[in-house]
């Protein structure tokens, strides 16, 4: 007979440094990036909602990172830079070198854009608004809510889940069918 699984065994486990049990709520149940991607997956289950997330959720990123970045801080550093500081932290505290990896390889791909892109805040605006009608009615279709609105951590989770749609071994998992 196996033992049953513990309620605990989803909740992230702390690392080697104390703070991040009080930055990050370790202490307080933080979850796996596993168990954020199995919740993220249980409203994403229709084909064309997948289909539409694979495009939009990228598109998302991208708009939000060009609009940002048409906004200085200082020479040289932009708002995209500090978001994209942040994300990357917060993915760091998964522990998994593949997807921080992974992470910085795409936003470092978007970021070689955004120099090319004339009237890059316009055409951000103009991306992110129809990435979110095409999100919306991908969850119409599925007759799901986004997974954002039970945690807005799922806004980070959404650009992780798509690249372990491509590449599972990001994740240390095998592809599954229809992905």
């Amino acid at each position: 007979m196996q033992p049953q699984p513990h309620a605990l065994d989803s909740i992230q486990k702390p690392g080697p440094f104390h703070w991040q049990n009080r930055v990050l709520g370790y202490d307080k149940g933080m979850k796996r990036l596993e168990t954020y991607l199995s919740e993220y997956a249980e409203s994403h289950q229709n084909p064309v909602n997948i289909k539409l997330h694979n495009l939009c959720v990228p598109a998302i990123m991208w708009s939000l990172l060009g609009f940002a970045y048409t906004f200085g801080l200082t020479e040289g550093l932009t708002l995209a830079h500090a978001i994209t500081f942040a994300a990357l932290v917060y993915y760091a505290f998964f522990e998994n070198v593949r997807v921080v990896l992974a992470m910085t390889a795409m936003t470092l791909v978007m970021f070689a854009t955004f120099p090319w892109i004339p009237q890059l805040r316009w055409v951000s605006l103009f991306v992110f608004v129809l990435a979110w009608i095409g999100q919306f009615y991908g969850h119409k279709v599925e007759g799901k809510k986004p997974s954002f609105f039970q945690d807005l951590l799922f806004l980070l989770i959404g650009p992780v889940w798509v690249l372990s749609k491509l590449f599972p071994a990001l994740i240390g998992r095998p592809p599954t069918p229809g992905s």
